[in-house]
């Protein structure tokens, strides 16, 4: 079935009939404080916490820090989008409880004391996360916004110094991914008064990738991806250049994308194992898949024949995945539903 007569509508409606069920299953793993992926350098004996919640206050479900983030973008983002299909009061209380200015107070402790890990993506999305906030009117979430202020400067700060060093990007399909931190980050960045993150963001962008031609997108899937280094990298070029300008280096980067080459990024990933984290990854890269080729399809002109190929192959990623993200293994449950509402809404 084809999907590219009217693809928004088709995802607003799916987004309907699941908002309940990825809230409900974000809701019970944000407060999941066990089993956690806990990551601190030991200085001395003894240097290290005695529970997820001593370290980070606010992220301490999900597994791990960066997918705490996550999640908690995803219940402000269907908080903010299908207020009344989603149980509000009980994400309310949940949002105030970790975007306390206290917890998040801790957060920038341990921010600061760590060095920051997760570098970009738990970066990238925590300023996703303070975007999300700063941008809806509504006073709670203002207040949320300003609570993550000392946060979002220490993560702001620490991408302004990394980014001139960072040589090289990181093309590789998981956390450290140059191309899908930068491109989570820009929004915060945007809206930033001083334009000193937006500045350093945007030439890493075009130093790292504004020369890439003939990417080698058939070298997909890594068995671990939940990202495609090539369309993550173009999503963000897609964010940043001029559509004139775009259209040409993206007719350069994927020139095959007409004929449905490179085959790798219109084929879905097969998941073997749902109960191993690193094979189970790859439910993640057919949703965050679907929605670059969905952004993709957005920034093209309208008429541009490639378009209705992208959103199909966007659909056939996306849609079969909607069944995973509940009632599987804690693997997948505590993080994909993300990525899910990424590409619905």
């Amino acid at each position: 079935m084809t999907t590219s007569s009217s693809p928004a509508p088709r995802r607003r409606a799916l987004l309907d009939q699941r908002a309940a069920e990825f809230a409900r299953v974000t809701l019970k793993n944000v407060r999941a404080e066990f089993p956690s992926d806990i990551r601190s350098v030991m200085r001395e004996p003894g240097d290290f916490p005695n529970r997820p919640r001593d370290i980070h206050p606010a992220f301490y479900g999900c597994f791990d820090w960066h997918s705490a983030v996550e999640m908690h973008w995803l219940l402000v983002r269907l908080l903010r989008t299908a207020p009344d299909l989603v149980p509000a009061d009980e994400i309310r209380a949940v949002l105030r409880e970790h975007l306390s200015a206290e917890a998040l107070s801790g957060e920038a402790a341990t921010f600061h004391r760590t060095g920051g890990r997760a570098r970009p993506y738990g970066w990238g999305w925590a300023l996703k996360l303070a975007h999300e906030l700063n941008s809806w009117a509504d006073p709670e979430a203002q207040s949320f916004a300003a609570n993550m202020v000392p946060l979002t400067g220490a993560i702001s700060a620490a991408f302004v110094s990394w980014l001139p060093r960072a040589t090289y990007p990181v093309r590789q399909g998981a956390h450290q991914n140059s191309a899908f931190g930068l491109s989570l980050a820009l929004p915060f960045a945007r809206a930033a008064a001083d334009g000193h993150l937006l500045g350093e963001l945007t030439d890493a962008a075009f130093r790292w990738f504004l020369a890439d031609t003939d990417y080698p997108g058939d070298w997909e899937p890594s068995g671990s991806d939940f990202l495609s280094p090539a369309l993550t990298e173009a999503e963000l070029m897609a964010r940043l250049l001029p559509a004139g300008e775009f259209l040409a280096w993206f007719n350069g980067f994927l020139p095959g994308v007409a004929e449905g080459k490179p085959g790798a990024l219109f084929t879905p990933a097969h998941v073997s194992d749902d109960t191993d984290g690193q094979i189970a990854h790859l439910h993640g890269l057919n949703l965050s898949r679907a929605w670059c080729w969905r952004r993709l399809a957005e920034t093209l002109p309208a008429d541009d024949p490639r378009v209705p190929r992208m959103l199909d192959v966007a659909a056939a990623h996306a849609e079969p995945e909607l069944n995973e993200v509940s009632g599987g293994d804690y693997m997948v449950e505590h993080w994909l539903a993300c990525y899910a509402v990424l590409y619905l809404s």
